[in-house]
């Protein structure tokens, strides 16, 4: 007989907090985004009130933005909101690199680019400085010693606490490092790679012991697969979900052979007792060097969900069954 599976948590685990790499500000395990919700499909400023506030009343105290989200949208509507929270206790990160407009300059990690960008987020999130600056991603058309001197003057101004990578691989860490060791600068603390049991593979071989050796922590994104691990896309796309709107994603994650894995990750689940949503997190923030798993939560309902993964433990035995459906990517 299978054990039910809750649904819905009537009071989230103590939430646990962990070092951005070797530094002293500490992190929730788990974080909050803002990605294709708030600002973009979620515009309704007592939802996103509602939702923030529960995320920090039950410990979480990282929120993750980005300029190019809903284009500015996302920081100007989140942003609102988070500063009703108490400043000193919340770790506020935003990115760029992805253009903001036709503007030849206004993309990539350009030193002017990264001047302007960083007053630009501050004036829409209505704050002095962001506690983490992300560059989204890596700019093969910028001088990597131009990227990083930028960067470090932006510590040093106190517009940023500390700056990151995001979807950058191993070798162009360790180069920012060399240089930033080099100039006496601040180098990166943190990645933000994509992480999941269908996406794992880039991060363990080779971003992960980079980051470890620099001392950074990793933070990362679509623990979920986009809500795939899930069940959500089990029997077809539903209309409205963020596969739908989103062309690129649907095809890069729906393969026959990644929801073969997922329906067999069901069973799992079904089988030990605890939703699919739970486990799937809960395995990425056991990850080593994980200091944060980035939630998305359109509802109280689903941001409870997430949070009740902190009371689910990866053993060495489940290890090796997830182990054994998710072998690499798919």
């Amino acid at each position: 007989m299978t054990t039910p599976i809750p649904t819905v948590a009537a009071k989230a685990p103590p939430m646990t907090y962990r070092p951005l790499g070797r530094c002293g500000t500490k992190v929730s395990a788990f974080s909050l985004g803002g990605w294709t919700t708030f600002g973009g499909s979620i515009t309704d400023e007592a939802l996103t009130r509602s939702v923030c506030h529960a995320a920090y009343d039950a410990g979480v105290n990282f929120f993750d933005l980005a300029d190019v989200y809903a284009r500015g949208e996302c920081e100007r509507h989140m942003g609102k909101v988070l500063r009703e929270l108490p400043r000193e206790k919340i770790v506020v990160s935003t990115k760029l690199f992805w253009p903001m407009s036709d503007d030849v300059n206004d993309r990539g990690l350009s030193r002017k680019h990264i001047v302007q960008s960083i007053d630009a987020s501050l004036r829409r999130l209505g704050m002095d400085f962001v506690d983490v600056y992300f560059c989204h991603r890596y700019d093969p058309d910028t001088p990597l010693d131009e990227t990083v001197r930028a960067m470090d003057d932006l510590v040093r101004a106190g517009k940023i606490l500390y700056w990151g990578t995001s979807e950058w691989t191993g070798d162009q860490i360790r180069d920012a490092h060399r240089i930033a060791d080099r100039r006496n600068a601040y180098g990166p603390q943190v990645e933000q790679p994509q992480l999941s049991l269908l996406v794992r593979t880039k991060v363990e071989r080779d971003v992960a012991p980079a980051a470890k050796d620099a001392g950074m922590g990793l933070v990362v994104w679509s623990p979920l697969a986009s809500g795939l691990l899930t069940g959500k896309y089990d029997d077809g796309v539903p209309a409205g979900s963020r596969l739908a709107r989103i062309d690129w994603l649907r095809d890069q994650l729906r393969t026959d052979g990644r929801l073969a894995r997922v329906r067999a990750f069901g069973k799992l689940a079904d089988e030990i007792g605890v939703s699919r949503t739970r486990l799937a997190l809960a395995w990425a923030a056991s990850r080593p060097g994980v200091s944060s798993v980035i939630l998305g939560a359109t509802s109280l309902e689903q941001l409870h969900e997430n949070l009740a993964a902190g009371s689910v433990k990866i053993d060495p035995a489940l290890e090796s069954r997830l182990d054994a459906i998710f072998s690499g990517d798919a």
